[in-house]
C-alpha cells in the first residue's frame, strides 16, 4: 500500500464572514509537476484517478470484487456487478481523497481496510463524522460553495462544493446521506489551468443552475448516471437526466460514470449515449469503461 507524508496545516481557520472554512493543506514539495497534461483512469462506478497540475487525487473510492454486497442501509443491499479496474495496492501515492458522500458503494470495506488513512478526505461533514471512528481523522468537510486549497509549491489545487441532491423525495430526504458535487480548479501560480466538475449522487434539481453562473467555462464534467432506485424511487440521475444536468453545467467534454456496477442501477450507458446524441447543446461526449483513461491538455 503506498502512503503519503502527512500535510500540515489541517486545522480550522475562521472565515472573514465569521464561519470555519478549513485552513490550507499544504503537500511536500517533490519534482516539477507536468503542468500541461492530465488524466482521468475510470476505476469503476464513480472511483476516479485524477492527475494534474502534479496532483494525484482518487474520487469515492469503492474496490470491492465482483459478486459481493454493500449495504446502503435500510435493510437494502446492492450486489457488484462489474469489477473495479484496479485496486488499492496497484494506485499510486495519493494526495487527496474527494468523497462525495458517506455510502457504501462509494467508500467501501475494502478502502476502510486498505487505504492510508492518513490521506487528507475532502467530503460532507456527515461523512468525516462516518469516517473518523474508521480511523480516518483527516477529513475537512464543505458545505456548498465552500472551498479547500491544496498547495505543493507553486502548484494549487481548490475543491469546491457543489450543490447535491441524493433524491427529490421529501419522505426519502431523511434515509439518505448529504451529498456533495465537487469543482476541482488546478493552478500553477497564477495560471489557471484546468476546471473539472464533478456531479456526485444527484438528481436533478434548481440550484444546478447556479454552477455556471458562480463557475463558469468547466473544461470537464463527471456525471453520476446509472438510475439508482431505492424503494421504487430513482435516487441518482438516469442517463437522459445525466445528458440534462451537462447541458445545464456546460462542461466543454462530459464523460458518464457510475452507470452499471451495481445492481440498484436501472439506467445504462446506452441510455445516457442516446440522449447525448439527441441534444443539441454543443458539449463533446467521451465514454469510458473500466480501465480505460481519458488524457486532456490544459492549454486553454
Amino acid at each position: 500500500m503506498h502512503t503519503r507524508a502527512n500535510p500540515t496545516n489541517s486545522h480550522l481557520l475562521g472565515h472573514p464572514a465569521g464561519g470555519l472554512v478549513n485552513a490550507v493543506i499544504t503537500l511536500p514539495t517533490g519534482e516539477q509537476p507536468d503542468v500541461d497534461t492530465g488524466e482521468v483512469h475510470f476505476i469503476g462506478n464513480a472511483t476516479t484517478l485524477i492527475r494534474c497540475a502534479g496532483f494525484t487525487i482518487l474520487t469515492d473510492p469503492a474496490f470491492l470484487h465482483k459478486g459481493g454486497h454493500v449495504h446502503l442501509g435500510h435493510g437494502i443491499y446492492a450486489r457488484r456487478e462489474v469489477d473495479p479496474a484496479c485496486q488499492v495496492a496497484d494506485l499510486p501515492p495519493l494526495d487527496l481523497i474527494v468523497l462525495s458522500h458517506y455510502h457504501a458503494d462509494h467508500f467501501d470495506d475494502v478502502a476502510a481496510r486498505d487505504l492510508d488513512k492518513s490521506i487528507p478526505i475532502v467530503t460532507t461533514h456527515h461523512a468525516v463524522e462516518q469516517l473518523r471512528p474508521l480511523g480516518f481523522a483527516n477529513g475537512h468537510p464543505l458545505d456548498t460553495w465552500e472551498s479547500q486549497t491544496v498547495q505543493r509549491g507553486d502548484a494549487r489545487l481548490e475543491v469546491t462544493a457543489m450543490p447535491a441532491e441524493h433524491t427529490n423525495n421529501f419522505e426519502l430526504q431523511d434515509m439518505l446521506m448529504p451529498v456533495n458535487g465537487s469543482l476541482l480548479d488546478f493552478f500553477t501560480g497564477d495560471r489557471h489551468l484546468y476546471r473539472l466538475y464533478i456531479s456526485g449522487d444527484t438528481m436533478l434539481h434548481n440550484r444546478l443552475y447556479d454552477i455556471p453562473q458562480r463557475h463558469p467555462e468547466i473544461d470537464l464534467g463527471l456525471f453520476h448516471a446509472g438510475g439508482t432506485t431505492l424503494f421504487l424511487t430513482v435516487v441518482t440521475m438516469t442517463g437522459p437526466q445525466a445528458v440534462r444536468c451537462a447541458e445545464i453545467v456546460r462542461p466543454r467534454t462530459a464523460i458518464p460514470i457510475h452507470y452499471n456496477d451495481f445492481s440498484v442501477f436501472r439506467s445504462g450507458l446506452e441510455d445516457f449515449k442516446q440522449s447525448a446524441a439527441a441534444s443539441s447543446v454543443p458539449i463533446e461526449y467521451h465514454y469510458l469503461i473500466h480501465g480505460e483513461r481519458y488524457e486532456f491538455t490544459t492549454s486553454k
